[in-house]
């Protein structure tokens, strides 16, 4: 994060006596690279040590699905059933040695709380709102937020009505771009948001309580599991550049031009070898020539996911909410035939999207192969020509960035 964050009571300096009544507090350093990256230190009332017992580690299955061709695919996500909690429920659809993407609807609530220490973890919240209970307090988020969980917190979803997430876990870090920010690490007048935007937990709440509470930390490729007798959420105090933090995709500030922008205007955030977008509402191109929706472009050296949210995505026929297009490696791709010449004349669209692109060939599982359409490489061809049709016939408007 670029900017400096406190909760709770602390010591007039770093590394000296701290005690709450009577008691010396255990200091803790959370930093990244050593100890010369971002850190963030936490004073707790227990040590962050102390564990009672050791439970069962639990390795990560993943059952590939490798397709026959090498082809656009579209997954139809929307139906995909409940299942788990937060974390448990999340359902694995692609992956590569940088990221793994998920889906999540839940079906549960947490009866525990969790840390991820292999990495990174974005969560955009396409349905539903409630509280990420954190170590470092309460995080409140709502539809449409991207909640950025840095490794090594140990949080809890306390969720309010029905949940449906799109997640991105990396071992790298989640970054904001570079270009975005100056030297000082403060985001600078072309950034497409500001610190404002970006919210830290509200509230510390300090748990006294004993008894015996389970963490499940995600380490070692699987998932260990540990029991505490005292509650993990035993901060009095904390200061730092490491904390959890909500980003709303509402508030991401479209960056237009006389012509057409490429894909990178849309950055939001950059991880090891991949980057997500968010695509929103937004005046179009306004030289009187301009074509308002994208030219064809190959993916020489990355895959292209996105994930449609809201808004009309007709320059993609059968394209619904929930929907997940992947353009692979090598194959170019763009507007399907006849939507160039449909768009000439548009000045806005009113569509919502997650992209992330990849540097490194994306594998696929087994649920990806049971919501493959099976059908989208064809959609290029399914022109108004081979169906017998104008382009004027097309039911569907041409509103769409992709």
């Amino acid at each position: 994060m670029p900017f400096y964050q406190r909760l709770g009571d602390l010591p007039r300096k770093r590394h000296i006596v701290f005690r709450d009544n009577g008691t010396l507090l255990t200091e803790e350093v959370m930093g990244f690279e050593g100890f010369s990256g971002l850190e963030s230190i936490l004073y707790h009332l227990q040590s962050p040590c102390r564990v009672i017992e050791l439970g069962e580690f639990e390795p990560i299955s993943r059952e590939e699905w490798v397709p026959d061709a090498h082809a656009h695919r579209h997954f139809r996500t929307r139906d995909v059933p409940p299942e788990g909690d937060a974390v448990s429920g999340r359902q694995l659809l692609m992956w590569n040695n940088d990221v793994e993407i998920s889906l999540c609807r839940t079906a549960k609530g947490m009866d525990y709380f969790f840390r991820n220490g292999e990495g990174d973890e974005v969560v955009f919240v396409h349905e539903g709102s409630g509280t990420l209970e954190t170590i470092f307090g309460d995080l409140p988020y709502k539809q449409g937020d991207y909640i950025v969980i840095p490794r090594g917190t140990t949080y809890r979803f306390v969720p309010e009505g029905d949940q449906r997430y799109l997640v991105f876990e990396t071992p790298g870090l989640i970054t904001i771009p570079k270009r975005y920010r100056n030297e000082h690490g403060q985001l600078m007048e072309h950034a497409p948001y500001y610190h404002r935007d970006l919210h830290a937990p509200t509230e510390l709440h300090t748990h006294r309580d004993r008894g015996e509470h389970v963490v499940k930390v995600r380490v070692r490729d699987g998932y260990q599991t540990y029991v505490l007798d005292y509650h993990p959420f035993d901060v009095v105090g904390w200061d730092g550049y490491v904390y959890p933090w909500t980003f709303s995709i509402h508030d991401f500030e479209p960056i237009t031009g006389r012509i057409h922008m490429p894909p990178p205007s849309h950055q939001t955030f950059q991880g090891p070898n991949f980057v997500i977008c968010s695509f929103c509402p937004r005046k179009l191109d306004f030289d009187p020539e301009a074509v308002p929706i994208p030219y064809h472009h190959s993916n020489l050296q990355s895959e292209e996911m996105i994930y449609y949210v809201d808004g009309s995505f007709s320059s993609r026929k059968g394209i619904e909410i929930g929907s997940i297009t992947l353009h692979p490696t090598g194959l170019p791709h763009g507007p399907q035939p006849g939507l160039a010449e449909k768009s000439l004349g548009l000045t806005e669209t009113h569509e919502l999207a997650v992209m992330c692109d990849t540097f490194h060939p994306l594998r696929l599982t087994a649920l990806a192969a049971d919501l493959d359409d099976g059908k989208y490489w064809h959609s290029w061809a399914d022109d108004a020509a081979a169906e017998g049709r104008t382009p004027d016939d097309d039911p569907a408007g041409v509103t769409s960035h992709f």
